[in-house]
């Protein structure tokens, strides 16, 4: 790439633009002054970069911390740049061992396969299909013959291997690595080489495999490797942890368009406006108008979790769906009204003792809750109302009839039928 070509004070002006877009949010560009060359070259020529983010499909459900960088590939997309999103149908065999203190186990071609599928759906809620190229990566990982293998064996070093802070901490443990883990960093890197990608996206902890991306370009011969974008991982709703379903702190993108709203609402308050900056497609002006209207007050940090609210239940259920959630809200939680719809669930007469049952009994038959202790800790929390009134009893009975309403938190209700 020639980075002494001379740019018209117009693209000068596109760079910079460009630039100042992709460098939102990020935790780290590996190496900066390549990606602006990079831009320059792009923009000199019209030609689109290809922007790479690879995908074992070992879990299918996306959620919002899963968005940090789908929402970084569509600012590319949106500035005229093309994604490539690997599927990882040979590479999920495998299994990424990033941060694993042991082997994962692998995964079965007719597994990647349907979650491959499940991903590709979901993906188009935020990324433009005409500007995405789905690969699987068997087309050429399937392709190389033992020889070939044994030439990609011989572009890295054991020891470099070795510095992944995994793989150090399970050698120094004397904890088994088998060979083929070796070969999943190197198989990801040989993606970037087989579609001669110009950036690769990824989590900070996705560090060290996209940066082998950038070496092996440069061991198969390419002047220009790609550039590596590390994004922040995305704490969830504990403010804590990252996000993650195991966790439960986490906002699913195919859930009810009434949970993902109240869910929203119950993001702490510090993190905001990193949830606006990386998941949204907030303008920095905007951005930046929001975050000083929340300092000087004149913004309110409620009004503000609304805006994002719908923002979200807009971007992966539609306008309509998010006006009635907003509304459904609005009546519940501010004028404390019930919603419009509520499911009936039905409970066997036959689980009545004496015409009752325990109150923790009723949430879990209920589905209200997922188990006694569960359910224990709500009614503790005083989280549990029936027909309106709280309940903080956690050795109460309680006699139900067909009609009575529960309600556990402020998401959560049913309406009792008596079978």
């Amino acid at each position: 790439m020639q980075t002494g070509e001379q740019l018209t004070k117009k693209q000068e002006l596109e760079v910079a633009r460009q630039y100042q877009i992709v460098r939102r949010g990020i935790a780290q560009i590996v190496p900066e002054e390549a990606l602006i060359a990079k831009i320059r070259h792009s923009v000199i020529h019209g030609r689109p970069l290809k922007v790479k983010l690879g995908l074992d499909p070992s879990a299918p459900d996306i959620h919002i911390g899963h968005t940090v960088v789908l929402q970084k590939l569509r600012q590319f997309q949106d500035l005229g740049h093309e994604v490539q999103l690997i599927i990882g149908d040979f590479t999920g065999r495998i299994g990424d061992p990033t941060g694993k203190s042991e082997t994962r186990k692998q995964l079965t071609e007719e597994d990647v396969k349907r979650n491959g599928l499940t991903y590709q759906t979901q993906l188009y809620k935020i990324l433009d299909p005409a500007r995405t190229t789905f690969y699987y990566n068997s087309a050429w990982l399937g392709e190389l013959k033992f020889d070939d293998v044994l030439k990609l064996a011989g572009k890295v070093t054991v020891a470099r291997l070795l510095e992944r802070d995994d793989f150090a901490k399970r050698y120094a443990g004397n904890l088994p690595i088998h060979l083929h883990e070796f070969f999943y960093p190197l198989m990801q890197a040989y993606d970037s080489v087989s579609l001669e990608t110009d950036i690769e996206l990824g989590g900070t902890d996705q560090t060290f495999n996209i940066l082998m991306g950038r070496t092996l370009q440069g061991a198969y011969g390419s002047e220009d490797g790609q550039v590596a974008i590390l994004m922040p991982l995305l704490e969830g709703l504990d403010g804590v942890q990252k996000m993650s379903k195991s966790l439960g702190n986490y906002i699913g993108i195919d859930e009810l368009p009434s949970e993902i709203y109240g869910k929203t609402m119950s993001i702490p308050d510090h993190l905001m406006l990193k949830y606006f900056e990386l998941t949204t497609s907030i303008s920095n002006e905007e951005l930046q108008q929001l975050g000083q209207g929340l300092k000087v007050g004149s913004v309110h940090p409620r009004d503000a979790k609304m805006q994002l609210a719908k923002a979200y239940v807009r971007m992966f259920h539609g306008e309509q769906a998010a006006h009635e959630a907003e509304q459904q809200f609005i009546a519940v939680f501010q004028k404390r009204e019930l919603p419009d719809e509520i499911e009936t669930v039905q409970l066997p007469s036959e689980e009545l003792t004496d015409g009752g049952i325990s109150l923790i009994q009723m949430l879990v038959a209920l589905r209200l809750q997922g188990s006694n202790s569960e359910a224990r800790r709500s009614i503790e929390q005083g989280a549990v109302r029936i027909n309106s009134d709280k309940m903080t009893d956690i050795h109460a009975s309680f006699k139900p009839q067909s009609g009575d309403i529960v309600q556990v938190g402020r998401r959560k209700f049913a309406r009792i039928e008596l079978i």
